[in-house]
């Protein structure tokens, strides 16, 4: 067959030999079927593939160098460390685009970082093209399966020997069947009773596994016992999901089955917050996609610019061109800015003298801090204009606009000139489910001050003036977790420490009206602290005071402390009868709870 003449042929001493060999018109090319044609390197931008020139396609994986702006920055990480990123969006620079990379920016994610960390980078700062980073993170997933299918091994080999230590005990318990007979039938079936009163469930690390505690387990050959699982306990604990743990027999064989019950003693690990908790996939999907890239790069606020986290659906007159790169923001009236000279012509002519603080009621001040309570009926736009704010640092929030049924409470730093907000948090003027706190924020700029832990604990201050117990509302973000958790459970020990009054036995409830903290949150606290114990179906809390003492050094008060005495404030009026948060309409007895304390 005759050969055409290939018109890539004259072309290939200057076109790239990687072009060549995609190019579909030149199949016959003997340069790009030539093994020892030299390739382009294929390591930094500019590589010579087609994915490799900018612009790069949104959704491939490239390195970016992380450039820390702040060595005194709060966030833990090393300068200029490489990150793999995914591209979700790109933007030129300029009208006139070209292929320099000084002419794009790209909207990145760290791939081991959290999404608030996502931004805007220059193309300088990529320092491998989609072509190596694509490779790179495929070899990750490949390492990532591999480690989880040997997880997967470890554990159904666990899995067999739990089966296999079941079948033993199973074959032993007939073998002391075949020798007990049918000897005093009623006193084994007796027996048998009470060994099964002794299973008891016990929520592992995992939260997936039972562990069946059956202290006659030693005695099954002498006494011929017998310890069935009934089919939903079968089922709940699914193939190799049961462990089977003999407690030791004491060496008298005489001492009674309740000897043994008494013996099942099961600590309770504190369960998993999720902060997507009530969100489907369909649902958690849908928000990132339209929450994917931050329309504010940067909030000033007062004396302090603040890198923001997340997106915020502020109007559109404030967004020329979809995004900013500073919203200018006045920290006594909230009213947003697009420029700085804006900002200081407000300044100048507008904002009253008398005027440098909230609007709304002063109702605490101590020291240098002051908290303001705002009626969102009453001041609508600075209600919403905080939402907003709050927005740009809270990634599931949802109220923008109603936010007539919620008080906002703004705590500020108090100086010559002025009142700074510092953090605030918002609570429903009245909740069906008791959540005595709804959204709470400190600003990046203020936070590790203890003003976090102090809003928790002003919240709790207004709902013991209620005389309620309240929670926050679920779910909450991971930051959320982090400020309650050292609350309730700083909170719960001191009291058990110092406030608990002297008798021997006190209720979770009696808890509850001391501290406002609702039940379930304190018994998630207790868990957490390690003190709670599940004995033959009732809760007991085992707080020694020696080891109240090690945990009040591993959980303390931190400063600054919420003052009552500083407090002037007056709840709204609600009927007791009906509102079934509040402690009158709580029973006052110890025996209504089966939580009891052991001290």
């Amino acid at each position: 067959m005759e050969n055409q003449e290939d018109p890539a042929k004259n072309a290939a001493p200057i076109i790239n030999p990687v072009i060549i060999k995609h190019n579909a018109s030149s199949k016959s090319s003997s340069i790009s079927s030539n093994p020892k044609t030299p390739r382009a390197p294929l390591t930094g931008p500019g590589s010579g593939k087609p994915i490799d020139v900018h612009p790069y396609i949104r959704g491939s994986v490239i390195e970016v160098r992380y450039s820390q702006k702040n060595p005194d920055d709060w966030f833990d990480f090393t300068p200029d460390k490489i990150y793999i990123c995914d591209i979700i969006d790109r933007m030129p620079l300029a009208e006139n685009t070209s292929k320099d990379p000084k002419d794009w920016r790209y909207y990145v994610h760290y791939r081991e970082l959290n999404r608030r960390m996502d931004e805007w980078i220059s193309g300088e700062r990529v320092v491998s093209p989609p072509s190596v980073g694509n490779a790179k993170a495929r070899a990750l997933k490949k390492k990532k399966d591999e480690e989880e299918r040997e997880r997967v091994r470890r554990e159904r080999a666990k899995d067999e020997q739990r089966r296999a230590s079941l079948m033993a005990s199973v074959s032993i318990r007939k073998m002391g069947d075949e020798m007990s007979g049918d000897d005093d039938v009623n006193s084994g079936d007796e027996r048998r009773k009470s060994r099964r009163s002794v299973l008891r469930r016990a929520a592992s690390s995992d939260g997936g596994s039972y562990e069946v505690l059956d202290a006659v387990s030693s005695q099954l050959v002498a006494e011929g016992g017998e310890a069935r699982l009934t089919r939903r306990q079968r089922r709940k604990t699914g193939d190799g999901e049961m462990i089977l743990s003999a407690v030791e027999s004491s060496a008298d064989n005489s001492q009674s089955e309740e000897h043994f019950a008494m013996d099942v003693v099961t600590t309770l690990s504190a369960p998993t917050l999720d902060e997507h908790e009530g969100m489907d996939e369909a649902a958690l999907k849908e928000h990132e996609e339209v929450t994917k890239v931050k329309n504010v790069a940067t909030l000033e606020l007062g004396e302090y610019q603040m890198d923001t986290w997340y997106f915020s659906p502020l109007p559109k007159e404030f967004l020329p061109g979809g995004m900013i790169d500073v919203l200018y923001v006045d920290e006594f009236s909230l009213n947003f800015f697009t420029r700085k000279i804006e900002l200081q012509r407000y300044h100048e002519r507008e904002l009253p003298r008398g005027r440098r603080h909230p609007p709304g009621n002063e109702i605490y001040r101590c020291g240098n801090l002051s908290m303001f309570e705002v009626d969102g009926y009453e001041q609508r736009i600075y209600c919403q204009n905080l939402c907003y704010i709050a927005k740009l640092f809270l990634d599931h929030k949802t109220l923008y606009y109603d936010v007539d049924p919620f008080l906002f409470y703004v705590l500020c730093e108090v100086d010559e000139r002025g009142y700074h907000p510092v953090g605030y948090y918002s609570k429903e003027k009245y909740s069906d489910v008791g959540y005595n706190l709804a959204c709470i924020l400190t600003f990046p700029a203020h936070q590790r001050k203890g003003y976090g832990r102090f809003l928790i604990a002003f919240s709790y201050e207004l709902s013991k003036k209620e005389e309620k117990v309240g929670s926050p509302e679920k779910p909450m973000s991971d930051l959320g977790q982090q400020a309650y958790i050292p609350y309730w459970t700083s909170t719960i020990v001191d009291f058990l420490l110092n406030q608990c009054p002297e008798s021997k036995s006190l209720s979770i409830m009696d808890i509850a009206k001391q501290t406002s903290i609702m039940a379930e949150d304190i018994i998630f606290a207790m868990n957490t602290l390690g003190i709670l114990k599940f004995v033959n179906g009732v809760y007991f809390i085992s707080a020694e005071k020696p080891m109240l003492e090690e945990l009040a050094k591993k959980h303390p008060i931190k400063e600054p402390r919420v003052d009552p005495s500083k407090l002037h404030w007056t709840p709204y009026l609600t009927d007791v009868k009906r509102d079934k948060f509040s402690i009158s309409s709580k029973k006052p007895s110890v025996e209504a709870d089966n939580a009891t304390v052991t001290l």
